[in-house]
């Protein structure tokens, strides 16, 4: 199966943002970022002229690409399906995002990064609704219960990660019950959740040509 084997810290200085990529390390004094905050490569720290529409347009998408750790076709279908629902194409693309599962365990704080919840989802240490989950692009759904599998309960980095959940926060459309590792979609993510600084219009608009 295609997958992005690219340096994630290159991603975050290439976008100028933290995308939060490696975990803990993003929280950290070695965040590649806040050491090197300019662009990759040879002229990484060049002063460069004036994007186009089209590349700005660009650069948000493979931000948002790189953030949630999707490939372009995965991405394109995506879009396609958030353009056939009601509403705004844009907020519906993000929704839709958010509600990926292995999104969903990096928003529960089981794993640290959306790359090491892409690894547990594949694991199968991850059940959905008591039956075994192995496909990180599933979009759970309103009144889903996500636990870990008994034996996965006492791996030492899962274990981590959960006492970290207090310092993250987990967000309101979920629930989460540490003590027994069981969580719950309450609702639906909506757009005002979402915080990372996304321009989803300009998204659309690349896609619209």
């Amino acid at each position: 199966m295609a997958r992005n084997i690219g340096i994630s810290c290159r991603s975050c200085r290439r976008e100028g943002l933290k995308l939060y990529l490696k975990g803990d390390r993003c929280y950290s004094d070695k965040c590649a970022f806040e050491r090197r905050a300019f662009g990759p490569g040879q002229h990484g720290q060049s002063k460069f002229r004036k994007l186009s529409d089209y590349a700005v347009q660009l650069r948000e998408k493979q931000k948002v690409k790189s953030m949630y750790g999707m490939l372009e076709g995965q991405f394109r279908l995506t879009f396609q399906r958030a353009d056939g629902q009601k509403g705004v194409t844009g907020e519906n693309l993000l929704v839709l995002l958010e509600r990926r599962l292995d999104n969903t365990i990096f928003r529960l704080g089981i794993a640290s990064s959306r790359k090491q919840a892409r690894q547990l989802v594949r694991h199968k240490h991850i059940l959905i609704n008591g039956k075994k989950a192995s496909i990180p692009s599933y979009l759970v759904c309103v009144g889903d219960e996500i636990t870990l599998k008994e034996k996965s309960r006492t791996n030492a980095l899962i274990v981590e990660n959960m006492e970290a959940v207090a310092r993250r926060g987990v967000p309101s459309w979920l629930e989460l019950e540490k003590d027994t590792f069981k969580a719950k979609v309450k609702v639906l993510p909506n757009r005002e959740e979402i915080t990372m600084p996304i321009q989803e219009h300009l998204i659309v608009e690349l896609y619209s040509k």
